[in-house]
């Protein structure tokens, strides 16, 4: 692996170029990817609202109410609309 200061690093990644030489990928994670569990409490008709909606989409209910989350939450955050 190559190394070079953290300046010219940023410079090629804003650049476009490729940095990967610059990597050690043997060491790299990805920091919050871990699945958590959280409970919701939802009235039945809710419920069944979204296993129809989930259903329709070909997903799971998790993953629907996970996107819906993101997508809430990146709309909220000011940095997600720059």
């Amino acid at each position: 692996m190559k190394t070079i200061s953290a300046e010219e690093f940023d410079r090629k990644f804003d650049d476009g170029e490729d940095i990967s030489e610059y990597i050690d990928w043997s060491t790299a994670t990805r920091p919050n990817l871990d699945p958590v569990t959280l409970t919701v409490t939802v009235k039945q008709g809710t419920k069944l609202r979204l296993e129809r909606q989930a259903r329709e989409l070909g997903v799971t209910v998790d993953s629907l109410l996970e996107e819906w989350l993101r997508e809430k939450l990146d709309a909220a955050t000011p940095s997600a609309a720059e």
